[in-house]
């Protein structure tokens, strides 16, 4: 059976919010018995994953697990690091 694979792109408001996303992720390689692969890559403000694993419910499983460490990373600059562009009036 070929692999599945699941590509995401994700883009943030700027280069360095995506920045503090990926390097939060990417510390958190997927477990070798999962079955799942994932690769990040970033690129100005777009994070890239991309998963494949054989079984669609493991896949399913990592990505239900990334997006609620991505949701967290968000809610959390959101709530505690104002966005760049609120330092312009300053």
């Amino acid at each position: 059976m070929n692999d599945l694979i699941v590509d995401l792109c994700i883009p943030f408001p700027s280069e360095r919010e995506a920045d503090v996303a990926y390097q939060t992720l990417r510390v958190d390689a997927e477990p070798s018995r999962s079955g799942v692969t994932k690769t990040l890559t970033l690129k100005s403000n777009t994070l890239k994953a991309t998963f494949s694993g054989k079984e669609a419910r493991k896949v399913r499983v990592g990505l239900t697990s990334f997006f609620d460490t991505l949701l967290l990373i968000t809610e959390t600059m959101k709530e505690f690091d104002p966005p760049e562009s609120s330092y312009d009036h300053y």
